[in-house]
């Protein structure tokens, strides 16, 4: 099959030819329909975040239609249309006990330590495979699987509590989910910040008020907009030094700000002004659950939660063509979110 893989950090993708993969018992098979382009995905090809071993084939965000079941699967059958949770974990650690399997002893994340998405085929355990609705087309279903479940998964670190604002840091994939989230759980306003105008547009088109951050300084305008208050609720999804420090500063009493973007630059906090002296806490997000997926599919269905605007162009598996949208993430100069469609 043909596979688009990461064979050297700071290197460019290269197609390859590879054998399918061989299925276990326990395995199904799938023919990618859909695989999503994240901007964690730009981050493992420059080394912000290892990814071993090498070659891999990237792609976290992921849907397609089983093509073949192993002998004990008992969930899903050939035809079915699905959509992947990228987290493959053992299911018996201490964590995976727990519910909170992003930390298995023994988890490999699709496109970071297991081969991903970005190829005609991809084998996962069945348990990874949850359905996709046929009112949910698969570039939907794709993004489904990260952008918005990272979003609902932040958001349910944060606490959100009907009637509380929020401020929503990077309008790409993953806040445009938030938005949308953010105002089924009942917040009263959702500030969007961002530089690009198509995104601010979109933003607000979901029900958000823009904030152009190039125009007017964010952590002034949120509190001008909220009369001198600042936001309850903060979700940074950038992972850029100046984002992580607004989303706190923007803060009001007993606010949260839960981190989610990947940076490697430490955050640096005024810990007198900004935190201790109104009680306000940092939460990290990472990744997000397989029990969460079940209801952003289902709000997705609904149309409570519509990412179809989200999907901005569409590719196909080509590695020219991913580099170069790689390049222009890597840049912010992108729209929201790019899809390959094998």
């Amino acid at each position: 099959m043909k596979a688009v893989r990461l064979v050297e950090v700071g290197k460019p993708l290269e197609m390859q030819e590879i054998p399918i993969p061989p299925l276990g018992s326990k395995d199904i098979l799938v023919r990618v329909r859909a695989a999503g382009i994240c901007h964690s995905d730009v981050h493992y090809r420059a080394g912000k975040s290892p990814v071993y071993p090498l070659p891999m084939t990237l792609g976290h965000e992921v849907a397609g239609v089983v093509e073949q079941v192993g002998s004990k699967t008992t969930l899903v059958k050939p035809g079915d249309r699905v959509c992947l949770h990228y987290m493959v974990t053992c299911g018996d650690c201490y964590y995976c006990s727990t519910g909170n399997e992003q930390f298995c002893q023994h988890g490999l994340m699709l496109g970071h330590f297991t081969d991903g998405g970005y190829a005609e085929y991809i084998v996962v355990p069945e348990r990874n495979a949850l359905p996709l609705p046929a009112e949910i087309p698969f570039e939907s279903g794709a993004i489904l699987m990260c952008a918005s479940a990272t979003s609902y998964h932040a958001l349910r670190k944060s606490r959100l509590k009907p009637a509380e604002s929020v401020a929503v840091f990077g309008i790409g994939g993953l806040g445009i989910s938030a938005i949308q989230l953010a105002r089924v759980s009942g917040a009263l306003d959702v500030f969007a910040v961002d530089i690009n105008t198509q995104k601010l547009a979109l933003a607000q088109h979901y029900g958000a008020i823009p904030i152009h951050a190039r125009q007017v300084d964010p952590v002034e305008e949120i509190h001008k907009l909220t009369g001198g208050k600042g936001v309850d609720v903060s979700l940074e999804l950038i992972g850029l030094p100046a984002t992580m420090q607004q989303s706190v500063k923007c803060l009001a009493p007993f606010g949260r700000a839960v981190i989610v973007g990947i940076s490697d630059i430490p955050l640096s906090v005024d810990t007198y002004r900004d935190l201790v002296g109104k009680e306000t806490e940092i939460i990290g997000s990472n990744d997000h659950l397989l029990q969460e997926l079940p209801m952003v599919i289902e709000l997705a269905r609904r149309g409570s939660l519509d990412v179809s605007h989200a999907v901005t162009n569409t590719l196909p598996l080509d590695a020219a063509a991913i580099n170069r949208t790689f390049d222009a993430l890597e840049k912010f100069d992108t729209n929201v979110r790019s899809v390959i469609i094998p």
